[in-house]
């Protein structure tokens, strides 16, 4: 974002056209800093390192960096390989993560297609610190089987959805994101980090296909997929069904690459927006 500075007023208060325009002086409040933050996103520039941000808002180096680990704890921003990004909260404010955000717009119909086709209940879900976030979720009859809901959150090492975003990150970064004790939602969740740290292994190993084997829900089995825009991953996608009871065995391997051509053509129209 490019901001247009005006000279000094004259002390009669006409604008003098012939000196250099002066700096204004930086705002003093923390929330016009954060706006100033906020505002130097643009759609052409999604992610901003903190250089960028610093030349983009005029405000210190040092100020900047404290203001930005306070938004990221507050979810206004995240953090990603690369630079900042805007978080889940501005998103959730708007009702951009219920129904109006690019990635459910173009995801969205794909995504319902599949599910018609395969009688499973799909979700499409992005990253938001420890949790995955669900912005869609198809299925028709069969969604109700599932206890998820378009705006919920569940930890991202208990679900599909959630590891393969795991998967795409820096195993630092997921160190540091998984600080705390890791929950179990069944007995079947994993809840030590070194074998967290195996299965995302395996995931990578697997170009990102993820599996919850009754890890987030009992009866529910799951295959996610990530969803990349420019090489970037940007969100997931998974397959959620019944298994147990009597039930036939789940192809997960069809569901999979299944899951994997929808990504590929996700991806394909996200880069061109």
């Amino acid at each position: 974002m490019t901001v247009e500075v005006l000279a000094d007023p004259e002390p009669g208060g006409s604008w003098r056209g012939t000196q250099s325009p002066a700096r204004p002086a930086p705002p003093v409040s923390m929330i016009e800093r954060m706006t100033l933050i906020l505002d130097a996103f643009e759609p052409g520039t999604p992610v901003l390192t903190l250089q960028d941000l610093v030349e983009r808002t005029g405000l210190p180096r040092s100020t900047v960096h404290r203001i930005l680990d306070q938004m990221i704890r507050l979810r206004w921003l995240a953090h990603y390989p690369g630079g900042y990004r805007l978080g889940l909260r501005t998103l959730e404010l708007g009702g951009l993560a219920a129904g109006h955000n690019e990635l459910r717009t173009v995801i969205g119909p794909l995504l319902h297609e599949l599910c018609q086709r395969t009688l499973s209940v799909g979700h499409l879900g992005v990253l938001d610190g420890r949790d995955v976030v669900y912005l869609d979720k198809t299925g028709g009859r069969q969604s109700a089987a599932v206890p998820t809901r378009i705006g919920g959150r569940l930890p991202a090492h208990s679900t599909a959805l959630g590891k393969a975003l795991l998967a795409s990150l820096d195993p630092g970064v997921v160190e540091t994101s998984l600080r705390e004790q890791l929950p179990r939602l069944t007995s079947r969740t994993i809840g030590d980090r070194l074998e967290l740290h195996r299965e995302l292994a395996r995931i990578r190993s697997r170009q990102g296909i993820a599996v919850d084997n009754e890890e987030a829900v009992a009866g529910i089995g799951c295959v996610a997929v990530p969803v990349r825009r420019r090489g970037v991953t940007v969100a997931a996608l998974s397959l959620s069904t019944r298994i147990g009871s009597g039930r036939p065995a789940i192809d997960t391997g069809r569901q999979a690459r299944q899951l994997a051509a929808l990504a590929a053509e996700a991806g394909r129209l996200l880069s061109q927006e």
